[in-house]
């Protein structure tokens, strides 16, 4: 919840219950421990008021759950009224960009993924500077807010940061013979995961390719083994990719599609909306796994008929490789905000902090809808497989956020483009290199 995940198209991320978490901004005078459906600024702000909310969780209990976050506000704070526009994740992703381009008809109050498309809204003028505003949830989630910090403004407040890896079908690996999961396995001990459930006839992996990003990812994460944390933040500031380490990222994606490990159409497969996508596919147990964010227990429950989360899914990193130049520790993932737009009234700052409240994000946790970054919350999630991303995230590694966001619209989507071809057998690893370096050029 998503790339949110991611989201995305990172951050992305399909029709799904657990992108999309809510939590934004609060009144610097607001406590946090009180902050529950009350606000100041509407009494303040002269008349009725009504605040746009724009999320993509659009289904099942995340949605009844909105809907219910932005009526109990609404109730409490008379003169206000919550609109509330829940939408599948890429249609959200398209208006809210439409809607930037044109700066008009902003949503009060929507999600935001970070990097390289939140600097575009701020140079654009189209957000508010939170940084007093929720000085108090901001010192909340102080850990979660430097990928929404720009030159010391904070713009935007995350309310699920998590990571992806792979989630798995224990019945499945177990009929396969793979009994020892590990945690964080190597890139020869995945392999033999793919050898074994190819052997048993179960195929390893679904792959939602037709929306790009999902393929995408696999580079991200081959970024994120090979380079040094310090090597990619120097080449997003100067695009020059020339350290080998991007080159090697390719041939470790190259090495895992000549396992052919995919389910049958990956290229067309979509992510995350319907039975035949690629989380449809997990959903109804037929693969063994997927690589997706901390969303997809969400994702995965609200494609089954029981609307149930299955206690078959387990969860482990993506493999590391031998003479690999990134920390072990590290991993690939990001998160999702609530920015609140330049023209806001005062309340929709008093509705963000809300979502950020104990309560807000404790029920968010319950329905596992992803990762919460308030840390009263995050012992409030049911599922256990979700949980264990806890320790993980907050291990002490970097976590690199998607690299398309990071990059933004234009040298992100070259970039997903010539992955997708990777994935089709029409590319090379060099030619991803090439690609993300003549955008970069292009953009100046």
């Amino acid at each position: 919840m998503t790339r949110t995940q991611r989201g995305a198209t990172a951050i992305a991320l399909g029709a799904t219950v657990a992108m999309l978490a809510t939590a934004c901004a609060g009144q610097g005078t607001a406590d946090q421990d009180t902050a529950d459906t009350e606000g100041t600024s509407t009494e303040d702000a002269g008349g009725d008021v009504t605040l746009e909310w724009w999320h993509n969780s659009n289904t099942g209990e995340g949605k009844e759950y909105y809907d219910q976050v932005a009526a109990d506000f609404a109730e409490a704070n008379p003169g206000v009224t919550v609109q509330v526009e829940a939408m599948q994740h890429e249609d959200m992703v398209t208006k809210l960009q439409a809607a930037m381009q044109a700066g008009t008809d902003v949503p009060d109050v929507f999600m935001s993924r970070g990097g390289g498309e939140l600097q575009n809204d701020v140079d654009a003028g189209l957000l508010r500077d939170l940084t007093d505003d929720a000085a108090d949830t901001i010192d909340t989630i102080s850990a979660f807010t430097g990928q929404y910090t720009i030159d010391d403004q904070v713009y935007a407040l995350p309310f699920s940061m998590g990571i992806v890896g792979f989630w798995y079908n224990k019945d499945l690996f177990a009929e396969a013979g793979i009994d020892d999961v590990s945690p964080d396995p190597t890139f020869e001990e995945f392999s033999g995961y793919v050898d074994q459930l190819q052997a048993a006839g179960i195929d390893p992996i679904s792959v939602g390719a037709g929306d790009k990003w999902p393929a995408a990812h696999y580079w991200y994460y081959g970024v994120v083994r090979e380079c040094e944390f310090e090597t990619v933040e120097t080449a997003i500031e100067t695009g020059d990719y020339s350290d080998e380490c991007f080159l090697k990222a390719g041939e470790d994606v190259q090495a895992i599609l000549d396992k052919e490990p995919f389910n049958p159409g990956f290229l067309a497969t979509a992510a995350q909306s319907g039975p035949t996508s690629a989380s449809g596919l997990l959903a109804s147990e037929k693969v063994g796994m997927e690589l997706a964010g901390h969303w997809e227990p969400g994702v995965v429950g609200g494609l089954r008929e029981d609307e149930q989360v299955p206690d078959w899914m387990g969860w482990f990193a993506f493999p590391t490789f031998d003479g690999q130049a990134g920390d072990p520790a590290d991993q690939m993932g990001g998160g999702d905000a609530w920015a609140v737009s330049q023209d806001a009234p005062d309340a929709a700052v008093d509705f963000a902090a809300y979502l950020l409240s104990d309560e807000v994000q404790q029920g968010f946790a319950e329905l596992d809808m992803g990762l919460p970054t308030n840390p009263a919350a995050t012992g409030s999630l049911s599922n256990e497989t979700l949980a264990q991303l806890i320790p993980v995230r907050d291990g002490g590694g970097e976590t690199q956020l998607y690299l398309d966001t990071r990059l933004g619209q234009s040298v992100g989507g070259a970039m997903n483009d010539e992955i997708a071809l990777l994935f089709a057998g029409e590319s090379g690893p060099q030619d991803v290199v090439d690609a993300i370096e003549d955008a970069a050029a292009s953009q100046g």
